[in-house]
């Protein structure tokens, strides 16, 4: 069943989950801080809004799809115009697809109760190249009922949508994920440039990792952008460091400690503070070869 669907927030991400709903025949209107970003989309027949809260005018759901927990709370919890405070918005669904901390979620619940907003979270695993194959995955939280109403809705977006139970558990799976995508891709960088400091051809060693017992979906996704030297981002090292900060975060709060996770933030940080931090989060091969003298093969 086709609905009138917000998407609110355009950088890779968002116009990619747009464009997937406007395919799907949804009628799509779309709204991003900075202007131009519609523009692609509204030749495609989407109506671009003024103000977030204008989504509560054109439509029965938001998504939103914003960088971070502070963009999250300007668009969901502004004294004036926020989402969760606009009274058009009662009795309607506010979806938000971002990956912010769990405390700012929780922020949001809580207002959206007062203000009559239903409240989905669910936050994505993939990249827009991911969306637009449609492969998404999605993970979400929320009051059962909420989910079944816009469950179509995100199939549309990806056809990997889990229901993962109440609250924020979403978001911690979302963090668990990522920590172990950084994670892995730290080792994949300490794996090629252990290999090339001993001359080893770079795409002999990916040959035999890709068939390999640690040759994850991941890894083989990575083999392709690092035989061709492409750093071309699909998620940047300074997003994935701030992941990685929520998942501490939350580490924290849980009482939990993360010691490879600290240490790979650290790393990323080094990446962003030697000028990598636009770059794929697979800079940290950059940074290895930088601090080993090496060129890149």
């Amino acid at each position: 069943m086709n609905v009138d669907v917000s998407v609110l927030g355009l950088g890779q991400m968002g116009s990619a989950i747009a464009e997937r709903l406007i395919s799907a025949g949804h009628k799509v209107s779309v709204w991003n801080r900075s202007k131009g970003k519609a523009d692609g989309l509204v030749a495609r027949g989407a109506f671009e809004l003024d103000e977030p809260s204008e989504g509560w005018v054109r439509s029965d759901v938001c998504i939103t799809m914003v960088a971070d927990s502070q963009a999250f709370a300007d668009v969901a919890l502004a004294p004036h115009g926020g989402l969760v405070h606009v009274a058009a918005g009662r009795g309607k669904t506010l979806i938000d697809m971002s990956t912010v901390s769990a405390d700012v979620s929780g922020q949001v619940a809580a207002a959206a109760a007062v203000g009559g907003v239903r409240y989905l979270r669910a936050p994505v695993s993939g990249n827009p190249g991911v969306v637009r194959a449609g492969n998404l995955t999605i993970l979400a939280s929320g009051e059962e009922a909420v989910f079944t109403s816009v469950e179509g809705v995100l199939r549309d977006i990806g056809p990997h949508v889990f229901n993962v139970g109440e609250g924020d558990a979403a978001r911690i799976i979302k963090l668990a994920l990522n920590l172990m995508v950084a994670g892995t891709a730290e080792l994949l960088a300490e794996c090629v440039a252990l290999a090339e400091a001993h001359d080893v051809r770079r795409d002999k060693l990916l040959e035999v990792v890709g068939a390999s017992a640690v040759a994850s979906p991941l890894v083989k996704y990575k083999i392709g952008p690092l035989l061709a030297d492409d750093y071309t981002s699909t998620f940047s090292s300074r997003l994935m460091r701030k992941d990685l900060a929520l998942a501490l975060e939350s580490a924290a709060a849980g009482g939990v400690p993360l010691p490879v996770t600290g240490v790979v933030q650290q790393l990323l940080q080094a990446c962003i503070s030697t000028g990598l931090g636009e770059l794929d989060f697979m800079a940290l091969l950059i940074r290895l070869q930088r601090e080993a003298g090496q060129t890149s093969a």
